[in-house]
């Protein structure tokens, strides 16, 4: 198998240990050997005559000492200097590049998110940020052509607790903005970690603030996920959150995903705040900071949420799904002269200009503390900040799989011959500007839909909103007659 079918997008993931039926090994600690082994040498062509520091780390999937190890193997060799990191999050590992006193030159992270137990993966890191998609198939296309290795085992390599150090500049900065050792006193705040890495920050965040963390949830790292789906867009994991705020009468629930590259925080009444809540939240948080910035967002974005940003004197810039995506246009939005200071998803990836834009879960937990506690000084809460979002009455989200063996092909098609049928359907027009798929406003259920290609999937993913009841089922009347013609489509 060409390592090539590995990639996803800008990350590595595949099946590392067996379990599901149906799906068979294919990221083997050989090919994870190969794959480090060329990103060692992809580095040393960009960096040459140069003695490489490379730290590595991992979440709590029970493949992911295994994979360490055969990490270790591919890049072990007299001029590099190797730092284990253990268990750490996928943010902590890019931070590694930045820290004065380790100055890594590149970072690993072991973890296929929030994916199931048998899935494993690699994120990349240099000092300038994730590998993109491009970085990714020069370096599998450096291990697929490689000989049988003879791995050397010369290498340095040191074991360090970094997830330490970072949690201590969280409260450092938590600290000197609120001018306070401990605002948390006399205040219940609760993690939900899902078991994944991010357990962390209870004990080494959370409560050296003075916060009481009892009422917390799956903080032990198990790499089976025994209790729920490690996701802030998963509605068992944020039940689980939300009861357990309402339970034990916290004041703030935060919720992580397994390798805490995303979050998401229930307020003291027990309201979720995540997907367009949260790029409220955090929209209204970043242009108190930065007034008038550009705010880049994912393109399934609610009409609510442009008014919003729009009320709190900010502009959005509706991008496309895949929070590489949207940090790099506001990246690109800067290099052009237009302020951007925050790049967010839905899915709760949220990167900020101050902070390398790094998608940090832990960081935009940070700010939304910062935030709280200064609320909490006047008796507000977090739902005061973002009360004027106006939310969809419906909601809806839904999959067709593209059998069609030429699937690139046949979704672009279908996608063209949608942009022409809606010209047919009264009240129904194209939103300007788009950047993914067809997004049409529909006037007549006071709503709007979507039809876009996956990012990595033969899927054709449909998103849905109507401001009335009904509205919804009658968008996706209108739709199922369109895409009903289509025999390469099948529904779940």
């Amino acid at each position: 198998m060409s390592l090539l079918k590995l990639q996803n997008g800008s990350d590595i993931r595949g099946v590392a240990v067996e379990g599901v039926q149906g799906e068979e090994v294919n990221l083997t600690v050989d090919a994870v050997s190969k794959i480090t082994f060329a990103f060692k040498q992809w580095l040393e062509n960009k960096m040459p005559s140069k003695d490489l520091k490379i730290a590595i780390g991992r979440d709590s999937r029970i493949s992911g000492e295994m994979l360490i190890d055969a990490a270790i193997k591919g890049m072990s060799s007299k001029n590099v200097t190797i730092y284990d990191c253990g268990m750490a999050s996928t943010p902590a590992m890019f931070m590694t590049t930045i820290d004065d006193e380790i100055d890594a030159d590149a970072a690993i992270m072991v973890t296929a998110s929030h994916l199931p137990f048998n899935r494993n993966g690699l994120k990349l890191f240099t000092k300038k940020g994730g590998a993109d998609s491009k970085d990714i198939k020069e370096i599998l296309d450096i291990a697929d052509n490689l000989e049988d290795n003879n791995y050397t085992v010369n290498g340095r390599v040191e074991n360090i607790d970094f997830i330490s150090k970072y949690s201590k500049g969280l409260v450092n900065i938590i600290r000197e903005t609120t001018n306070e050792e401990k605002p948390f006193n006399n205040c219940k705040i609760i993690v939900d970690a899902g078991n994944g890495a991010g357990g962390f920050f209870a004990a080494k965040v959370l409560k050296p603030l003075g916060a009481n963390i009892e009422g917390s949830l799956y903080l032990e790292p198990d790499g089976y996920f025994p209790n729920h789906e490690p996701n802030p867009e998963n509605k068992e994991a944020m039940e689980s959150i939300q009861q357990a705020v309402i339970d034990s009468k916290a004041e703030l629930g935060i919720i992580f995903d397994t390798d805490v590259d995303r979050a998401a925080v229930v307020d003291g009444k027990g309201n979720a705040i995540n997907r367009n809540p949260l790029v409220a939240l955090m929209s209204a948080i970043v242009l108190n900071d930065y007034p008038n910035t550009t705010i880049v967002t994912d393109s399934v974005t609610s009409v609510g949420l442009k008014t919003f940003i729009e009320g709190k004197g900010g502009k959005q810039h509706r991008f496309k799904r895949g929070y590489k995506n949207v940090i790099n246009e506001a990246i690109r939005l800067n290099e052009e002269g237009i302020q951007s200071h925050l790049a967010i998803e839905t899915s709760g990836h949220c990167a900020f200009k101050e902070n390398y834009f790094l998608d940090d879960g832990a960081y935009l937990v940070t700010k939304v503390l910062i935030t709280f506690a200064n609320l909490r000084k006047s008796g507000k809460d977090l739902g005061d900040l973002i009360n004027k979002l106006q939310e969809p009455f419906e909601v809806r989200e839904f999959r067709a799989k593209i059998t069609n063996s030429e699937f690139k092909q046949y979704g672009l098609q279908l996608l063209d011959e949608f942009g022409s049928y809606i010209n047919t359907v009264p009240g129904w027009c194209l939103e300007e500007p788009n950047f993914e798929g067809v997004r049409v406003n529909c006037a007549d259920q006071s709503g709007w839909c979507l039809v876009r290609m996956s990012l990595h999937d033969p899927v054709l993913a449909i998103n849905m909103e109507s401001d009335i009841p009904g509205g919804c089922e009658k968008i996706e009347k209108l739709l199922m007659s369109f895409l009903n013609k289509y025999e390469g489509l099948a529904f779940s």
